[in-house]
């Protein structure tokens, strides 16, 4: 099975590394939304988006980008439910 092709990897190889940022910064956010509105549990949004962040990572390691800043989890997260906050607690642990 060929893994599905993403947004990054259909960019040009051919990028002039003397116009790429040393620095990229992402906020996390609309993961839980993108599964619910395919009728999947909030938890499978958060898995496809560290899915996203790894692909992310990799493209900014193969271009030479020197740092990634990810901002995933902000203080109203807090007031999610008691199982989802320990499911992100989880993963942020396993990822990072």
């Amino acid at each position: 099975m060929t893994a599905m092709p993403t947004i990054l990897q259909e960019l040009p190889s051919d990028l002039d590394q003397d116009r790429l940022p040393r620095h990229v910064a992402v906020i996390m956010d609309g993961n839980g939304r993108w599964a619910k509105r395919r009728g999947l549990p909030r938890i499978m949004g958060h898995r496809q988006g560290v899915d996203a962040l790894k692909d992310l990572l990799r493209c900014c390691n193969d271009w030479g980008i020197q740092a990634l800043t990810a901002y995933a989890f902000s203080t109203e997260n807090w007031g999610r439910p008691h199982e989802e906050v320990t499911f992100l607690m989880t993963l942020f642990e396993r990822v990072l």
